[in-house]
């Protein structure tokens, strides 16, 4: 339909003739009182408006459920609008455009004739509204919400406004509205089928209310729109201005100066050819994006980092092996095994140019010079070195970085880190890959994997820069203190070098050669250089420390250097020497206490040797009977593996009573109590088994085990004693603890002999296959 206009004039009840011509209608309602233009192409419904006009009759208006060619009398819709022919004009012999007005809602009855169109029995639905102080109300309502709409910019035609002020008739004024609504052909058919013009004019004032609500937003997004296009096109043209007078002057822009330059570093940095190719790409995509608008910087900054990274810039390696041991005796005394497989490394790389670095893991208690390795290696081999810490890490990104559809996205800071140091062939350490975390967002673990093996590093692609990078001349480094909180797939890639603890002679030596000239440096003292004599060393080293690293050492002999500071600096009595007395002036009473040397052999009590993060350790293990009824009490927070250990040795016990000269029936009327001091510690393994079957035994026998004797290793049922780990740390904490001599599983032969000859000569070892041959070495004969 076309331009409509309304009608208010009354007509005269009973004027709707029971049959009449039926036009079907497609996607429109036609209401009473509109007065509208029709236009039709349809040949026979062109003959239907004709006879009609001829006639003066009225024609039926309805419309079509669905929109279908050739519609039946079951797509029509049953309630329509009677409707008066005004005017035909004829624009073709058959298309005609009609001027109609719609006179009053008619329900269909029957369909009386489908061809050659539709003629139907009808019957006029009359309305009833009682004038009520609601309806008034309502009415004013509406046509104040109409104008408002109108006022937020609904399209009208210039005198609907006027003509609305003069309708009060609630059917008339709910027509009017509806017609002008943008609802559904389906929303205005049930507008048309309601009866009641009260409620039909509620349902108009809500539609209207809504419609209303919905323009006042729109006009404030469009407002705001505007406001900000308004600023940016003022940008814009500013812009556009300071170029010409730039031009002008001769000057260039400077955003287009900075993109030439951009351009000229790409080509400088010599990427390979597809990593150029998306440079070139992004820096084509910068150009066309607008300096002031938020993309600008990220895909500026996309492009500085792929310019910062050094593509193909390297350091050339130092491949005098001989001038490397030099350089890596000089920092570190000791650790033999490490220094040989980095001379290894750097032999093979001279005889073979492209070499894929190996990934190797130092792992050892705290303080045994990890990091400070990785230092040393680099200047040896004259790379630059990187360090980072994963302790803590949890976020995958920290790895791989993030993609750059967030905000704040950066590369991971495996490339961050080769981007600030600019070469892309480091000594890159991972520091404390034993305690990289877990949760929901990602496994970092998981993402070293890439990184940390030699066969996929060479393309390793970062989820910011999204292009493959070489990784293959890195020399990758991780340190650990333990290797069992590790994941499996990361520790199969990387080669454990194992650092162990020092010995009393090795940390003298250390303290001589390193620590007392670093300290003596940095308080202050080179102009008034402390002497420490040798024995005020191990002074500090036996009753100060108990550690398997230097740390604690270091912190000793610093604390003596600022107190000597001080004296200087107080202009008192300065130390010249530091001897054994002066120790604990400087540094208070002794802190550490060995007790194997100084107690007694006792009944059920037996030394045993524990391997600890820190390093090695003694244990005591301590047994008591008492009566009772067949009970093993376990106590001093034992692991599930420590407590079957002393389930086993009880059982060998029990099932080898007669051979061990034990009552066999020792069990039937008694409680056995295990207990191992410093109960605030867990503590766990198997190589508590040989020391817990022997307090048992000296327990039951009445044989005092010997003080200065300590043992490790882990027993079976059938009284075999195998093999355990960490023998260096273990001899060491016995060597510390003044432990005379070792007992050692057989199979550990080996590793014992691999410890230094300074070690060895300091204490006794005693290799056994079964337990009874431990029984005599532990225990002494009945007093």
């Amino acid at each position: 339909m076309d331009k409509a206009k309304f009608s208010v004039h009354k007509r005269e009840e009973g004027t709707i003739p029971e049959i009449i011509n039926i036009i079907p209608l497609r996607e429109e309602v036609f209401f009473p009182h509109l007065i509208s233009p029709l236009s039709l192409d349809d040949e026979i419904l062109v003959r239907a408006i004709k006879e009609a006009m001829s006639k003066k009759e009225l024609i039926g208006i309805v419309t079509l459920r669905y929109d279908v060619e050739i519609p039946v009398s079951a797509d029509l819709y049953n309630v329509g609008t009677a409707a008066k022919v005004i005017e035909v004009y004829e624009s073709t012999p058959n298309t005609i455009k009609v001027l109609i007005e719609g006179v009053a809602r008619i329900r269909i009855v029957e369909y009386l004739q489908p061809k050659p169109y539709y003629k139907a029995q009808v019957e006029e639905i009359r309305e009833f509204a009682e004038k009520t102080e609601t309806i008034d109300v309502l009415i004013q309502s509406v046509k104040t919400l109409f104008k408002l709409s109108a006022m937020l910019g609904k399209a009208l035609p210039k005198d609907i406004i006027s003509m609305i002020d003069t309708i009060n008739n609630p059917s008339t004024l709910s027509d009017l509205v509806a017609v002008y609504l943008d609802l559904s052909v389906d929303e205005k058919q049930k507008l048309l089928e309601m009866i009641e013009p009260q409620k039909r004019l509620r349902v108009v004032f809500h539609y209207l209310n809504n419609e209303v609500q919905l323009r006042e937003v729109r006009g404030k997004i469009n407002e705001e729109v505007a406001k900000e296009m308004t600023k940016t096109q003022r940008e814009y043209f500013l812009r556009e201005q300071l170029k010409a007078i730039q031009k002008e002057l001769g000057e260039e822009d400077p955003y287009l100066e900075e993109l030439n330059k951009l351009e000229e570093k790409i080509k400088e940095v010599k990427m390979p050819k597809e990593v150029e190719e998306v440079a070139m790409k992004e820096l084509e995509r910068l150009r066309n994006i607008n300096p002031v608008s938020a993309e600008y910087p990220v895909a500026r900054t996309y492009l500085d980092y792929l310019t910062s990274i050094p593509w193909n810039k390297k350091t050339a390696d130092t491949l005098d092996i001989h001038q490397a041991a030099k350089i890596l005796d000089e920092d570190h005394y000791g650790l033999r095994k490490v220094k040989e497989r980095i001379l290894e490394f750097l032999a093979v790389h001279k005889l073979k140019e492209k070499l894929k670095g190996p990934i190797l893991c130092f792992c050892g208690p705290p303080g045994t010079g990890k990091t400070s390795l990785g230092k040393s290696i680099a200047r040896a081999m004259g790379r630059k070195f990187i360090r980072i810490s994963l302790g803590g890490i949890r976020d995958e990104a920290e790895i791989r970085g993030h993609r750059r559809t967030y905000v704040g996205a950066l590369p991971g800071r495996i490339m961050q880190e080769i981007c600030r140091v600019g070469y892309s062939n480091p000594i890159f350490m991972l520091d404390e890959i034993d305690k990289i975390g877990i949760d929901f967002r990602g496994d970092p673990a998981s993402a070293l994997l890439e990184v940390l093996d030699p066969e996929q590093n060479s393309s390793f692609v970062d989820h910011y820069l999204d292009v493959p990078f070489d990784l293959s001349n890195v020399l990758f480094i991780t340190t650990a203190n333990i290797l069992d909180t590790v994941h499996t797939a990361l520790r199969d890639r990387m080669e454990v070098i194992y650092l162990p603890g020092y010995s009393e002679d090795e940390k003298l030596k250390i303290a001589r050669q390193f620590l007392i000239p670093k300290q003596i440096k940095e308080n202050g003292l080179e102009n008034n250089p402390v002497m420490f004599h040798d024995q005020a060393i191990y002074k500090i080293i036996l009753d100060y420390t108990r550690e398997a690293g230097l740390r604690n050492l270091e912190r000793e002999i610093a604390s003596i250097c600022r107190k000597i500071a001080k004296e200087i600096v107080a202009h008192e009595q300065v130390t010249k020497e530091i001897t054994t007395e002066y120790i604990e002036k400087f540094l208070g009473p002794r802190k550490f206490f060995y007790q194997v040397t100084d107690e007694e052999d006792r009944i059920g009590v037996v030394t045993g040797l524990a391997w600890t993060e820190t390093g090695g350790d003694i244990i005591f293990i301590e047994a008591s009977q008492m009566k009772g009824e067949k009970e093993l009490t376990l106590t001093g927070q034992l692991g599930d593996v420590m407590q079957e250990s002393a389930i086993a040795a009880l059982s060998y016990i029990r099932s080898n009573a007669k051979r061990l000269g034990i009552d066999e029936n020792f069990y039937d009327n008694s409680e056995i109590h295990i207990h191992v001091p410093s109960g605030a510690i867990p503590k766990d393994g198997p190589s508590a088994g040989i020391a817990m079957c022997m307090a048992l035994v000296s327990l039951l026998t009445r044989r005092p085990a010997r003080r200065e004797v300590a043992l490790t290793g882990e027993i079976t049922l059938t009284g075999n004693v195998l093999p355990i780990g960490g023998i260096k740390e273990k001899v060491l904490a016995a060597i510390r603890a003044g432990v005379k001599t070792i007992v050692l599983p057989l199979k550990n032969k080996e590793d014992y002999e691999e410890t230094e000859k300074e070690i060895r000569e300091k204490i006794q070892c005693v290799y056994i296959q079964k337990i009874d041959e431990a029984l005599d070495v532990v225990l002494a004969n009945k007093s």
